[in-house]
């Protein structure tokens, strides 16, 4: 593999953690191994903080490959059906209530760190592959064959590294599964492959079709927490949703306007395709929301835009210099689309906030421009006291930015046809905010070691800063439409602090606090990057942490909040961790925190994505409120070369499903010489797993 090798090569810059060089090429273009695209000269946290003050053993083996060692979900946003003749379920996603029961103590044995190539929980409990890569979703699919695929087939069957994963029920023992296809790796995907340009552009074609999101119908198994494809019914609801063909209704501001339209779309109110699907929440109103995120290794021809255009190119990291970059898909070769020297605005239709309707099959998805354009991780909602929905967003870029939106319109309570109609509506007109924190101790404490400052806390005050209202802009210089589809620029013009790569960003329904994964930034203070602040307190920072968000007077629609860190990641014995306050001795240790998730009784659950200390990636959990504050333990590990994806808990708490992405993805690995055999002992396919209590109680409790 002559080529790979090649491309694998230039790491310098590497994000950190333990992410293989093929996961770089393949997932973000190799990302970290380009210039910071993030060169605003905003205040880092540092300058403006001197401003102001101035003043366990293995014990058995599932069917499905786990072995047995001693969820996101907005659990709550509950799935609203789209007819009559689908029984409704309670409406979800509320405003948080005061009071309640005290946050759940969690019971399992935390089960060790660990390199086996297995999908591992705790004793006392099992797992099972639900679907994989290849497995029938649209009836009437193919077998699968690896050695016959075709972009028909594809089209048909499950799509490749499975990402966000949401469970919507719809009676009793029935769901919808609704998962994304981050992206693929066409080295393990072909036999006998050799270079990315040698690939047929039915192969490519092949990979278009296996990105994008999965609907399927899912039932339980007994009265267990298992659950499995349904079978023996007309399955009205399974569909594939491509980057080949599906076609894609934008709403909003942006509709319409110059940024958007091209030669097959003069109005510019319609796309084909999404791209690197990665995170996502459901909302109250029964629908899945899914972040493009690294939409830009997909195009090339950079080189040939207009001058004018490149910095808003490469601002999102599309590259302006070549027309093929070292790392390009060339896609180009199936479709033109992608040649932004013949298709220049063909970029701007992609990195929304998509909304998938599971139930209603026949209706095209959306991209909603109100939420604003960037590499999103994902959205998920939550119901202000007021009624408006309220969505938190990370753009996953190291030094990028948080963002909120507040809807316009306020939900409508109930399942009846008139009230979700409304609510399908709701995304698209609002006021999208960017955050600004700042720390509330000396900078002179803040040396990047990730010791404690003298108050025991990293923490201080932030606020939202409003970017654009309908089609008002409160950016100087920019248009609502300009905010919408450079929102990254829009964010460096009023100073919103840098972060170490926002992704997913998680409302607790239980409390109203929002949590957001910090997942590693290694270029933090290093060179003439950004420095060190109290938002992102360490040098160099490859473990990453947790950013914890309490709006002012519990005001999700305000302007103004708090924030602590109520975990700093790494392993428990460096001085550089912080769990809550809690005995560092009695946890788990955790690296590269990704996506966050709730059960009901309000403890966090963490997914890990490039474990830096040497392990597999997995799934943790702890309270995060009251004594247990903190004590965190792993639940659970997913196989060499795997990150651990969704994760999502079904509203009873019987269910965990996670996403097992990427599966083998080590270099020298193929079709033919495996890295994983996981789950079938053949070759790895990626996966969604459930896991559940063998005595039927509660998760993790």
């Amino acid at each position: 593999m002559p080529e790979l090798s090649r491309r694998l090569l230039p790491l310098l810059g590497h994000s950190g953690g333990s992410r293989d060089a093929m996961t770089c090429l393949y997932r973000c273009g190799n990302a970290c191994d380009h210039p910071v695209p993030n060169e605003s000269d905003n205040a880092y946290l540092g300058d403006v903080v001197n401003a102001s003050m101035s003043r366990r053993g293995v014990m058995r083996a599932s069917a499905a490959g786990a072995l047995v060692l001693g969820l996101s979900g907005a659990s709550a946003a509950a799935a609203v059906p789209a007819s009559a003749a689908v029984p409704s379920v309670p409406l979800g996603g509320k405003a948080p209530q005061s009071g309640g029961s005290k946050a759940g103590k969690l019971s399992f044995k935390a089960i060790p760190p660990n390199t086996l190539d297995n999908f591992v929980v705790p004793n006392g409990y099992d797992s099972s592959v639900v679907i994989r890569w290849g497995d029938p979703v649209v009836p009437g699919a193919p077998e699968f064959d690896l050695g016959k695929q075709t972009a028909k087939r594809q089209s048909m069957q499950f799509g490749y590294n499975n990402d966000f994963v949401g469970v919507l029920p719809f009676e009793d023992n029935r769901a919808l599964l609704v998962v994304n296809h981050e992206y693929t790796n066409e080295n393990l995907m072909f036999p006998g492959f050799t270079t990315l340009d040698a690939l047929s552009v039915e192969q490519i074609k092949v990979a278009m079709a296996a990105h994008g999101l999965s609907v399927v119908e899912i039932e339980r198994v007994g009265r267990s927490g298992e659950w499995r494809p349904a079978e023996g019914r007309r399955l009205r609801y399974n569909k594939r949703i491509t980057a080949l063909e599906t076609v894609f209704k934008l709403t909003g501001p942006v509709v319409g306007t110059a940024a958007v339209k091209t030669a097959a779309d003069p109005k510019g109110q319609w796309v084909i395709g999404t791209l690197n699907n990665c995170a996502g929440g459901i909302t109250p109103w029964g629908t899945v929301l899914s972040g493009e995120e690294n939409f830009n290794q997909y195009f090339v021809g950079g080189d040939g835009v207009a001058e004018a255009d490149k910095p808003k190119l490469a601002r999102y990291g599309i590259s302006t210099t070549a027309r093929y970059p070292s790392d390009s898909r060339k896609w180009d070769r199936a479709q033109e689309r992608f040649d932004l020297a013949k298709h220049p605005n063909e970029a701007n239709r992609f990195g929304w906030i998509v909304e998938v309707d599971p139930f209603d099959p026949e209706a095209p998805p959306r991209k909603h421009t109100a939420m604003g354009r960037f590499k999103h991780e994902g959205a998920n909602v939550i119901v202000a006291k007021s009624g408006h929905v309220v969505a938190y967003m990370g753009d996953d870029e190291r030094f990028d930015y948080l963002y909120k939106f507040v809807s316009d319109k306020k939900i409508v309570k109930g399942n009846s046809p008139a009230a979700r109609k409304h609510n399908l509506s709701i995304l698209e007109s609002g006021t999208l905010y960017v955050a600004q924190v700042t720390g509330d101790s000396p900078a002179a404490e803040i040396d990047g070691t990730g010791k404690l400052p003298s108050d025991g806390a990293f923490d201080g005050t932030g606020k939202w800063i409003k970017l654009v209202s309908g089609n008002r802009s409160f950016v100087p210089g920019m248009t609502a439409a300009d905010v919408l589809t450079w929102t990254r620029q829009a964010g460096d013009a009023v100073k919103a602090t840098k972060m170490d790569r926002p992704e997913d960003v998680q409302p607790s329904l239980r409390t109203g606090k929002i949590y957001a994964a910090m997942t590693n930034n290694t270029n933090r203070a290093v060179g003439t990057n950004p420095g060190v602040d109290e938002a992102n307190p360490r040098s160099a920072n490859k473990h990453g942490h947790i950013f914890e968000i309490t709006e002012d007077k519990g005001d999700h629609t305000g302007e103004s909040f708090t924030w602590t860190l109520p975990i700093v990641c790494g392993d428990p014995a460096a001085a550089d961790t912080y769990f809550g306050g809690y005995d560092k001795t009695a946890v788990s240790p955790i690296s590269c925190p990704d996506n966050v998730a709730f059960d009901s009784a309000g403890n966090l659950w963490i997914s890990t994505d490039g474990n830096a200390l040497g392990t597999n990636d997995g799934l943790f959990a702890t309270p995060i409120e009251g004594s247990e504050r903190g004590h965190l333990r792993q639940f659970l590990t997913v196989p060499r070369g795997a990150e651990t994806c969704g994760p999502f808990i079904t509203e009873d708490d019987r269910s965990v499903f996670v996403a097992v992405q990427h599966p083998g993805e080590i270099s020298g690995a193929s079709v033919e010489k495996p890295a994983s055999t996981w789950p079938d002992g053949d070759y790895a396919k990626p996966a969604v797993v459930v896991t559940w209590r063998l005595d039927g109680r509660h998760i993790g409790s």
